[in-house]
């Protein structure tokens, strides 16, 4: 049995990847542990060798987090792209390219019937984000974003 997503607003948008925070919180004290076990046993190869380590995997752990989210954002332009090309006047579209993905991203949540005035102050008030996201009235959810 499927259960029902739930709704999306404002202040009930944004979602945390639980296993993604763990595995960074149990990197993160590996790390911590590893450098006082270097600086209070000994300073050994073998412990310098465990610091590095753990560092490199801290590293590679939110590198591969931050370029999955370049990644979602480029995807989530490309699918706003195409809907502004549905829902905008050919005037309004002309000028979308001065967007940047950040609004793209927080423009996805608004519905179809005020995206084209949405669109239309953040082409001219420069708006951020977060107030795009603040102007939203009706919200259109998106429970793919990981």
């Amino acid at each position: 049995m499927n259960m029902p997503e739930p709704v999306q607003d404002l202040k009930h948008h944004a979602s945390r990847d639980f296993p993604f925070l763990l595995a960074m919180l149990v990197l993160a004290v590996a790390f911590v542990m590893s450098i006082v076990r270097m600086v209070h046993h000994h300073f050994g190869s073998n412990s310098i060798l465990h610091v590095f380590v753990a560092f490199a995997l801290l590293i590679i752990g939110s590198k591969a987090r931050s370029n999955a989210l370049k990644v979602q954002d480029r995807v989530i332009r490309l699918e706003e792209r195409l809907r502004f090309e549905r829902l905008l006047p050919e005037s309004l579209l002309a000028q979308t390219g001065e967007l940047t993905v950040k609004q793209y991203v927080a423009l996805r949540f608004a519905s179809d019937a005020e995206l084209p005035a949405l669109v239309l102050r953040t082409v001219k008030e420069g708006l951020e984000p977060k107030a795009i996201k603040a102007a939203i009235v009706n919200w259109r959810a998106d429970h793919s974003r990981v």
